[in-house]
């Protein structure tokens, strides 16, 4: 699994809304990217989600990671988080959307779980 910068790509399941990540911690980089820990992906803005109709609410916001942070490697006491990050969004319906890694920002660093 791959560590996760602040280059990387997060979606909501709709493909097209992009998570827009911040990274927390200035103390660990891969190719002078910034290494995403815990809970960067969480409350996070979501851009350009096309989940709009009349009872639809579009992705604007990540929930809690459900899963995807590191076991074993820690930043100042907190999580990386890893190219397995998954957790719900804010759209309809409620409880189903998910966002997703598509790209880790960088291809150098791996960890196990």
């Amino acid at each position: 699994m791959k560590l996760l910068t602040q280059l990387a790509v997060m979606t909501c399941a709709h493909q097209m809304g992009i998570v827009g990540l911040l990274p927390s911690q200035a103390y660990v980089s891969v190719e002078g990217r910034r290494v995403l820990v815990a809970p960067d992906p969480v409350g996070k803005p979501i851009l350009g989600c096309p989940n709009i109709g009349p009872t639809l609410k579009p992705c604007t916001s990540t929930l809690p990671v459900k899963t995807g942070y590191s076991s074993f490697v820690r930043v100042s006491g907190r999580a990386v988080c890893l190219d397995t990050v998954c957790g719900l969004t804010d759209g309809t319906p409620p409880g189903l959307v998910e966002y997703t890694v598509q790209t880790p920002g960088q291809a150098w660093v791996s960890v196990s779980g």
